[in-house]
């Protein structure tokens, strides 16, 4: 990027990309129904997205522009989209007994699995058998509160797959493996919160009717797995993310084209995926293409919408006075929060770019070690504050109200459960790791 150009971007520019941000912020809560039609989302896009575009390229900022569609969005949307097809061949059936240590394993293996299939797979993958499991229990609305926490979220820290923010950062220079450095923060953060977890479910199974428990106990359905032979082309799209990069194909550093070799392939994985899995298999899933097209078109607006903030951010990174570990850390986790996880995370790698010189040694990415750190803890993390901060939240409460369990709203969620468990959780991370 061009660092001379970056003083002309003046801060208006960034307007669309608020507008864009605050319509995924209110849409789902003012106007429902409107909002739910995908075509609508596409709409808001195009009419910030278009005129962004215009701007950018009439102010000589193609460039920017061009790179931010084709080696970001291209990648992100192909990344997720394979991951959610293959995933979507997974299914996982049963009901079995929903003791606290029953509950406690489905959550933990949810952690495990998330990095390695994306928070969004493993949410996806778990949450229907989560949620039959616990069909003859009267109390149940915490256990999908926590499942958000650590399934849909904590759980994607330490690979590029796990957590969309996580693989822009990967995108921009990270090499896959340095997420693995973020296993002491991963193993506190789910280990913690999967204690806390374990305490509440006992305290509310004691609670339950006796004839609740008794109807759990002899109601059972085995745990059967179908589809497994999609884990295979899971496989093979962690190898492609893990393997077919810069740092292990030098030709691709001169040959950007070269980059879509591992587009490519996880197209292909999916492919494959679709030709071998029944569609009975899908519909027991109730796999639709609505949610990964809705993220398609969203990330459409805001990935151009973005491009004049972020060239902002790195130009005036220097007057804004977010410098430290844990400004960054913080900074970054509060508008994870409210906002998409993924373009803050981008948003304040960039500021982190702006401060930095780029002959200082023991750079990742362009950016200290320390302050990636902060940037994709805070990220990956944070995303669970609320429900708009990483897309599967949604996703699990709505398959949750389907199942009439009665989820709190946006502002009880954080009330009832991330204000007063999340965020001691992630203030002690901050005080131990950062």
């Amino acid at each position: 990027m061009e660092h001379a150009m970056h003083e002309s971007i003046p801060l208006y520019a960034s307007i669309p990309f608020l507008i864009m941000l605050l319509m995924i912020a209110i849409g789902p809560l003012f106007f429902h129904h409107w909002w739910e039609e995908n075509k609508n989302k596409l709409i808001i896009s195009l009419a910030l997205g278009v005129p962004t575009a215009i701007y950018l390229i009439s102010t000589g900022f193609f460039h920017n522009l061009e790179h931010q569609i084709i080696f970001d969005y291209i990648p992100f949307i192909i990344l997720l989209g394979g991951l959610f097809v293959i995933t979507g061949g997974i299914n996982l059936s049963g009901d079995i007994e929903a003791k606290p240590s029953i509950n406690l394993l489905f959550l933990g293996i949810g952690a495990l699995l998330a990095s390695f299939m994306g928070t969004t797979g493993a949410a996806m993958l778990l949450i229907r058998p989560v949620i039959n499991t616990n069909s003859q229990r009267k109390f149940k609305v915490h256990t999908i509160l926590f499942f958000i926490a650590i399934v849909a979220n904590a759980g994607g820290l330490l690979t590029p797959l796990g957590d969309p923010p996580l693989f822009l950062l990967y995108l921009r220079g990270a090499p896959f493996g340095w997420f693995f450095q973020l296993l002491p923060e991963w193993i506190f953060t789910n280990a913690l919160l999967l204690i806390i977890y374990y305490f509440t479910d006992k305290y509310y199974y004691l609670k339950e009717p006796p004839e609740n428990i008794a109807f759990d106990k002899t109601n059972i359905t085995p745990i059967k797995l179908k589809g497994s032979f999609n884990f295979i082309f899971l496989a093979g799209v962690v190898f492609s993310v893990a393997f077919l990069n810069k740092q292990y194909i030098p030709a691709i550093e001169h040959n950007h084209y070269l980059a879509f070799i591992r587009e490519g392939f996880i197209l292909l994985m999916a492919g494959l995926s679709l030709y071998f899995t029944s569609k009975e298999l899908r519909s027991a899933n109730k796999f639709t293409y609505t949610p990964i097209i809705e993220v398609a078109y969203l990330f459409l607006g805001i990935f151009i919408t973005m491009v004049p903030a972020l060239l902002w951010l790195e130009a005036n990174a220097k007057t804004l006075g977010v410098e430290t570990v844990a400004q960054f850390y913080y900074a970054t986790g509060a508008l994870s929060s409210f906002l998409d996880n993924a373009p803050t995370a981008v948003s304040f790698y960039n500021l982190a770019l702006g401060l930095t010189d780029p002959g200082s040694s023991g750079l990742v990415a362009g950016i200290p070690d320390h302050l990636l750190k902060a940037i994709s803890t805070g990220a990956v993390f944070f995303g669970a504050m609320t429900y708009i901060g990483n897309g599967p939240n949604f996703m699990v409460k709505a398959i949750a109200e389907e199942n009439k369990i009665n989820m709190p709203g946006f502002f009880g969620y954080m009330i009832k459960f991330s204000l007063i468990v999340l965020l001691p959780v992630y203030i002690l991370v901050q005080i131990i790791f950062l």
